[in-house]
Formats: C-alpha cells, structure tokens, sequence
C-alpha cells in the first residue's frame, strides 16, 4: 500500500509554518519528511529566472519516496504554503487524499507580504523597494507560483480557505492564527492533538525559546549576491541537505536585526486592498479577526474590536 499523505498544512507563506512543522514532527504519532515543502500537488512551473530559488517534487515515485521511511504511524504529512493559494493543489488532495485533515494558519496579509518581501531582498529575488515591488507584482500580467511574488494574492484568505471547506468539509479543516501560535503555542497544538485524536503529551517535551524562521539580515550585498545566483544556490541544493544549507546560510551569512519598519505608503496600499476581504473573511470564520489587522490604523483595531459577530475560540 502506497504511503500517501493525510495531513497537510497547507498555508499561508511567512504565516509561522516552519514552526508548525517543527512542533508537530516532534509527535510520535506524525510523520513529516525533512524537505519541508515539496509543492507537489501545485505542480509549479516556475519562470528561468527563479528555477534556483524554488524547491519542489514534480514525480509520483520521488514524492511518495519522501514517506517510504514513516512507519505505522497516523499522520504523514505535507507542510507546502503553496497549497492554500492554488486552487489545483486543492482539488488535486481532496482526489488523491479525501480524508486528509487540513491545517490552516494565517497572519496579517500586510505583515506576511512584507515579510515576504524581506525574504525576497534578503535572498536576492529583487533589488526594490516595497511599494515598487509591490506595484511591478501586481501589475505584471504572468502570475503563478514561482513566477510572480503574488505579495496581494497570497493574502486574499476568503476564497482559498472556502474552497478547503467545501472540498473536505469544516470538520477536517482547522484555521489557526500565527499570533495564537507565538503567544500559547502548547495551547494551540493541545487542541490540534483533539483535531487529529492524539496525545497532547508528546507536545509537553517542546522547546517552545527556540525560534523557527526569525527575521535575519544579509551581512552585506555580497551576502544577497551569493544568495541570488543560479550557480551558488544550485550547489547548495545537491550538495548539501537541506537542513544543513539552511544552517549555513542562517548562521554564516546572515545576522539577526531587528525588522526595519514598513513602508506606510506600501501599507496603505496593501489596507486598501484588503480591507473587503477582512470583512469577507470574518463572515467565513463567524468571528471578528483583530489579530489580522495588527499592522493597520487604530482606526481598523477599533472596527475589529467592535464587530458585530460572535467571538468563538481563536484556535477554530
């Protein structure tokens, strides 16, 4: 019997699933391979000039290989961002794998595409400012994975998450938030263990100090240069594991910073676009979402605060 997936954590990027994937592979009763994010369902096609910076699986036999090594236990999964955005890699899991459970999280859209953003300058990806990135991304008429930055689309969380509950129903589906996450992470995995039926204890034994994909800046423009080349980053691809080039790359090449602040033209821009889909969002969910508008104006915080709709757990 093939070792097909069954739990997938399928998004957002730069919403705080490297740190969801490192907490529950610590489970006994879960499996996740070492390559986070193998992309296979949302079968990418990525544009000449950003082949290097993309890692996926294209094959069956090489993307099932990645579970040939997990043993009886419950859950295998797949940790790919991707997955939240494309609407293939949706339709193409409920096909393969319609009993799947299926983890969401989420985080300010402003925060995660300029999060997004640091990453692509820090690794080379582009040399604009924000709101120039910005701008050039939206305007661009290609869009697609490994094509485009999708910095707005990334963020449109409505339409992605409602097509997760209708291809597998809310039940099998679980929405978190990245600040749950960073504020009472055993809270939040002790009532995913009650969403998968398994033991909280193994989560008990957690390190919860150690950061997972912090904030790092170049150490200089040699740092972004080397980051960016097809050669260098293919090297480090076939030549060394991947936890290992993360390493190398993290501690040699970087240094921690703190994050430069937003750039408030760059903000509102990204405000005006996604203030509908907040409201939108909130209808979905039945609950006012505060924590996704932590970077717009008080103005925005105090409409959050006073919405109409019921207030449920923040971990449904």
């Amino acid at each position: 019997m093939q070792n097909w997936p069954n739990l997938f954590i399928v998004g957002a990027v730069k919403s705080g699933t490297t740190s969801l994937w490192a907490y529950l592979k610590q489970h006994p009763e879960i499996y996740f391979p070492e390559m986070k994010e193998p992309h296979y369902f949302t079968h990418p096609h990525p544009a000449p000039e950003q082949r290097h910076c993309i890692r996926y699986i294209d094959s069956e036999e090489q993307y099932l290989r990645l579970y040939q090594d997990s043993g009886q236990v419950t859950y295998r999964g797949d940790a790919s961002p991707s997955y939240l955005w494309s609407e293939v890699a949706a339709q193409e899991i409920a096909q393969c794998c319609p009993d799947s459970k299926i983890i969401i999280i989420l985080r300010d859209p402003v925060q995660r595409a300029y999060a997004q953003y640091l990453m692509d300058f820090n690794e080379g990806v582009t040399d604009l400012d924000f709101y120039s990135a910005l701008q050039r991304d939206w305007t661009r008429p290609d869009k697609g994975w490994g094509v485009s930055q999708l910095y707005v689309e990334l963020g449109l969380y409505h339409d992605q998450i409602q097509r997760y509950f209708s291809l597998f129903g809310r039940n099998q589906v679980r929405v978190l938030l990245l600040e749950d996450l960073q504020r009472k992470p055993l809270q939040v995995l002790h009532d995913l263990a009650e969403f998968l039926q398994v033991s909280p204890l193994p989560f008990q034994r957690i390190d919860f100090r150690r950061a997972h994909n912090h904030y790092a800046r170049p150490r200089g423009n040699w740092a972004r240069r080397l980051a960016g080349n097809p050669i260098s980053r293919t090297i480090g691809e076939y030549f060394f594991p991947q936890r290992w080039g993360e390493y190398i790359w993290r501690n040699l090449f970087l240094r921690k910073e703190k994050k430069p602040a937003i750039d408030p033209q760059a903000r509102d821009w990204l405000i005006e676009r996604f203030q509908p889909e907040m409201a939108r969002l909130e209808g979905l969910l039945q609950r006012p979402l505060p924590e996704l508008r932590r970077s717009w104006p008080e103005a925005e915080l105090h409409h959050a605060a006073g919405h109409p709709l019921s207030t449920e757990s923040s971990l449904r």
